[in-house]
């Protein structure tokens, strides 16, 4: 069955249509350059494109702000775009997943604007609504710092709509049947459309009770089951990616016990304290958080990422951790946002190190989870800290040093193209790193290919290594007679570690290099020696069916 969860050991890459490449000269990316960007795509390993939402919307906040669930913004094309795009996917043996974003519209959507003229509207109900300003109308706001309050008067309904984000995303009632039929309706049209899934926007506040006597929400996790089955009734193997930033505990409720909620959840709670180990050169507590995230169902998986289009948020952190990361990816003010996350790209975060992103890539790939990569990551892409909120990570992808990076004919892109200093165009692109045999895109791509020949990543049993110096990460995955071993230097000094090997004979003596020539034989001692530089790594191969590995000396 391991087999047939293509998920399990796929490479996922996120992008937005409208910042990737534009085909018209308007400015804004499209299905047609989408299109002409497949094989590109396809060479540099990626299996499912997962796409930002690209329905009709007002666009006040990057499309997360839909009015109409079942067409294309005019701005990307038409429904026979998509199509066609997704039928290209295909051929190339590429899947596409999409975002479906139900736990608010915009208030543009024809429900809502049908709900706030009359109380007695049909789609009255859809939204949540209250005659007075509940008393906690300041409380569990999503954008701290940007965002007043959670109720909103409308002038028009005489009443306060329920907003867990901006104001002018009312926030749909899904505990209301025919919203939830609805629900179930939207996805059955994508996936008659072509898309194997969806990546969830907000699920615990999708399924959260909601309502101006509600003061502490509670989980409809039934909700979930209800999605999984629909969906894989509609498509056997089609999955949800679930956003749910949620402690460990409650993981197994997002998943079910039996495996028959979510397929999928991003880490978020590795993912933090991934870049509390880049920046403090410690990996206790990502061991932590990886032993906390371990127990999972045998069909589920997570999503292990680097950087989103969101920020980097460090709510999970202890305040000492926070500010680690705060101190060294993110110490001026404008580079955070909403009191708890760093709203900049990779690349600058770590300023350009070519060897500290190679590690950070390396962690990635090789923890245990589905790799989630983001446009722009595989050739480094910076940031512009001049753009409002998390628009200044989610400028257009860099093409060429031609006018716009080549992504558009134009002269006025969706978002400026960033231009001059080392992140800009004229330096970073996917032109000038094809060409390159040792650029970061050609690394990534090699990267990508080592990824998918260890699938015990994705499928094995994990475990991480008892390592005296805090600064080795080491973790060994065992999967049918299998092994696979990833040691991470995440101080920049070198690192000398001490292996005894624990078997006898020949095989057991051998750590395989995947990446490199630099092959471990154990001495006579039956001991492994090995040195590895500042900010390195190593993939190993372990030989021997029943090979035994055990830190002696560090």
């Amino acid at each position: 069955m391991i087999n047939d969860l293509w998920y399990k050991n796929a490479v996922f890459y996120c992008l937005n249509v409208g910042t990737f490449l534009d085909t018209n000269g308007d400015g804004t990316g499209d299905f047609q350059g989408l299109m002409r960007r497949l094989d590109y795509l396809h060479g540099i390993g990626v299996d499912a494109v997962w796409l930002m939402p690209f329905q009709t919307s007002p666009q006040r906040d990057d499309g997360y702000d839909v009015a109409d669930y079942y067409n294309v913004d005019p701005r990307y094309g038409t429904l026979g775009d998509f199509v066609e795009f997704t039928h290209a996917a295909h051929s190339r043996g590429m899947r596409v997943i999409i975002d479906l974003v139900v736990n608010h519209t915009s208030d543009q959507h024809p429900w809502f604007k049908d709900a706030r003229s009359s109380p007695d509207s049909p789609y009255r109900d859809w939204y949540v609504w209250s005659k007075t300003k509940p008393a906690n109308a300041d409380q569990g706001m999503v954008f701290p710092g940007v965002q007043d309050t959670t109720w909103t008067y409308d002038e028009q309904a005489k009443e306060y709509y329920f907003h867990r984000f901006y104001d002018f995303q009312p926030d749909l009632n899904t505990a209301n049947p025919k919203v939830q039929a609805e629900i179930l309706k939207i996805m059955g049209f994508w996936i008659q459309l072509g898309v194997s899934g969806f990546r969830m926007d907000a699920v615990p506040f999708v399924i959260a009770t909601k309502g101006a006597d509600v003061t502490k929400p509670v989980e409809q996790f039934d909700m979930l089951r209800m999605f999984r089955e629909f969906l894989q009734w509609r498509k056997g193997d089609s999955i949800i990616l679930a956003e749910a930033n949620v402690l460990p505990d409650t993981d197994m409720d997002y998943f079910g016990s039996d495996g028959d909620r979510m397929q999928m959840m991003f880490n978020f709670q590795v993912n933090q304290h991934l870049f509390y180990a880049l920046a403090a050169s410690d990996g206790r507590p990502l061991a932590k958080a990886l032993r906390q995230t371990k127990s999972r169902p045998e069909t589920a998986q997570w999503a292990i990422f680097l950087r989103n289009h969101d920020e980097l948020d460090l709510g999970r952190l202890t305040d000492e951790q926070r500010e680690k990361v705060f101190e060294e990816f993110g110490p001026e003010k404008g580079m955070q946002l909403y009191d708890r996350g760093i709203r900049r790209r990779l690349a600058p975060m770590l300023d350009g190190d070519r060897r500290r992103m190679e590690l950070a890539y390396s962690l990635m790939f090789t923890l245990p989870g589905t790799p989630v990569l983001r446009y722009g990551d595989e050739i480094a892409m910076g940031d512009d800290l001049s753009l409002p909120e998390r628009n200044c990570a989610r400028t257009p992808m860099q093409w060429s040093n031609e006018p716009q990076g080549g992504f558009t004919l134009g002269s006025k892109p969706v978002l400026p193209v960033i231009s001059g200093g080392p992140y800009g165009y004229e330096t970073i692109n996917v032109a000038h790193q094809r060409r390159e045999p040792e650029s970061f895109l050609n690394w990534m791509e090699r990267i990508i290919r080592m990824r998918k020949e260890v699938p015990e990543i994705g499928v094995g049993d994990f475990t991480v290594l008892n390592m005296r110096d805090p600064s080795i990460f080491a973790i060994r995955y065992d999967w049918r007679n299998n092994s696979a071993l990833f040691i991470h230097n995440l101080s920049g000094s070198p690192k000398e570690i001490v292996f005894e090997a624990g078997v006898e004979g020949e095989e057991g003596n051998v750590l395989v290099d995947v990446l490199d020539s630099g092959h471990s034989k154990a001495d006579d001692k039956g001991k492994h020696r090995v040195v590895i530089e500042g900010y390195g790594y190593r993939w190993y191969r372990v030989g021997g069916l029943n090979y035994l590995l055990k830190r002696t000396d560090i």
